[in-house]
């Protein structure tokens, strides 16, 4: 997350001036916010709750330093009474959100800020930024995790994501939803995330000839080699391993394993895998990467071609199927009185909610109701839980490595159907009946008024 003084700026402006006017029209009295996804995205049934973690972190030290203020003057915009309101403004509402890791639904609430409307207003663009980024990634990294069966898939995505904010959420994300480690070295130290990492096809080419590059590579790294194959001819490549596999084992030390990044991914592991158990290298692994995602991964799963891990980068790092989900922040409470959006194919419920989620006898996943903030539903677990109050997060969030066994915990419980990679059985989620009658109520009441 970015960690300069003006972070109160990263905000849509219609947020301030909507702020401006709340304020000098004096509504400024207690507000609820809902957030949650409107539709799943081709070939989703399920989303990864990622990113609170940033969101507290936000709202804790939110705030407009000098250099901020001074910029808002500068605009000639705003009125010098909203500014100098906006000195001393800080967040000091409460957070009610589903934690990092588990599974969310369409149309679930994921996040609830109630605060000052204010400081409820400006908030959204964040919160949005953050939750729709990193739960979208840690879902199309759990898809890829699930695609692969157990074979260990590694985040290669760093160069092309969007940014440099983006490339260290994706490598969280994508650890908290199962993957193995990370090629971003930033975000190791940073999240305590296993590195991982080979060579470049440059290394390879910098000598005149690639069984010397290998010598060379294996030379620097006797205990940790993995040496890229495919810079001239794969098969060739392989070979050449071969041969340095044996230099070493008369040396006491161990190939561990060779990448396959270009050509017919599937048909050359196959071959790669004879060459090496023809020379009775059966412990050399094979990687494969180079433009992989959730689909090439199943594909390969379903015809059982010899990979034992894999390097997924591009396509997981922007999800490249379903760049964005129809994330949403409304108004479903405004002092005291619940209040709702009507808009044709956008409409949200009122009122603080609730998710509760049962389970069968076995264990898996059942079914989820959204319900008032009060309602109990027996045998049900209460997903959103109380994160934040008065602008303080109330307890130490689960680690990152809690919320990843979390994750993998809940997605074993869920139902294959609902975790196919293509046309998913979709999860039944249901409104409670108190809810249901609240929002009509709130409807007659608005078109009455209308």
């Amino acid at each position: 997350m970015a960690t300069e003084n003006d972070l109160g700026l990263l905000t849509d402006l219609y947020q301030l001036t909507m702020a401006q006017a709340y304020f000098q029209n004096r509504r400024t009295e207690s507000a609820t916010f809902s957030l949650f996804v409107r539709a799943y995205p081709a070939n989703r049934g399920y989303f990864v709750s990622a990113g609170l973690e940033d969101v507290l972190e936000f709202l804790e030290g939110f705030s407009f330093d000098s250099t901020a203020i001074d910029y808002l003057y500068s605009l000639n915009l705003f009125a010098d009474d909203f500014l100098d309101f906006m000195k001393s403004l800080r967040f000091t509402g409460e957070v009610w959100a589903i934690p990092e890791g588990r599974l969310f639904f369409k149309d679930e609430p994921i996040v609830e800020v109630t605060a000052p409307i204010i400081e409820a207003q400006i908030v959204e663009t964040f919160i949005i930024n953050q939750i729709n980024l990193q739960s979208l990634i840690a879902t199309k990294a759990a898809r890829c995790v699930h695609a692969a069966r157990s074979r260990a898939v590694v985040d290669f995505s760093l160069r092309r994501t969007h940014g440099i904010d983006a490339g260290m959420k994706v490598a969280r994300a994508s650890y908290l939803a199962g993957f193995a480690g990370t090629s971003n070295v930033r975000a190791g130290r940073r999240y305590r995330i296993p590195v991982v990492g080979t060579m470049a096809h440059s290394f390879v080419s910098s000598h005149e000839r690639e069984i010397d590059a290998f010598r060379n590579f294996v030379k620097s790294f006797p205990n940790n080699s993995i040496l890229l194959i495919d810079t001239y001819n794969t098969l060739a490549g392989a070979r050449n391993a071969v041969a340095v596999g044996k230099e070493m084992a008369s040396r006491g030390e161990r190939l561990r394993g060779v990448r396959i990044d270009s050509g017919d991914l599937a048909t050359l592991a196959r071959e790669v895998r004879k060459i090496f158990d023809t020379a009775g290298m059966r412990h050399v692994r094979i990687t494969g990467s180079g433009g992989l995602d959730e689909f090439d991964l199943a594909e390969f799963s379903d015809a059982n071609v010899p990979y034992d891990s894999y390097g997924v980068g591009t396509k997981m790092g922007v999800s490249g199927d379903a760049p964005w989900t129809d994330i949403a922040y409304k108004l479903v409470e405004y002092d005291g009185r619940p209040v709702l959006k009507l808009s044709t194919g956008k409409t949200s419920w009122p009122g603080r909610k609730q998710v509760c989620r049962l389970r069968d006898v076995k264990g898996q996943l059942k079914n989820d109701f959204v319900t008032r903030r009060d309602e109990n539903v027996p045998d049900a677990e209460p997903l959103l839980k109380e994160v934040m109050a008065q602008g303080k997060t109330l307890a130490p969030l689960p680690s990152l490595e809690q919320s990843r066994a979390a994750f993998l915990e809940e997605f074993g419980s869920l139902p294959d159907a609902m975790k196919s990679i293509r046309n998913p059985e979709h999860y039944s989620v249901e409104f409670s009946a108190a809810l249901k009658e609240l929002r009509d109520a709130v409807e007659r009441k608005v078109a009455g008024a209308e």
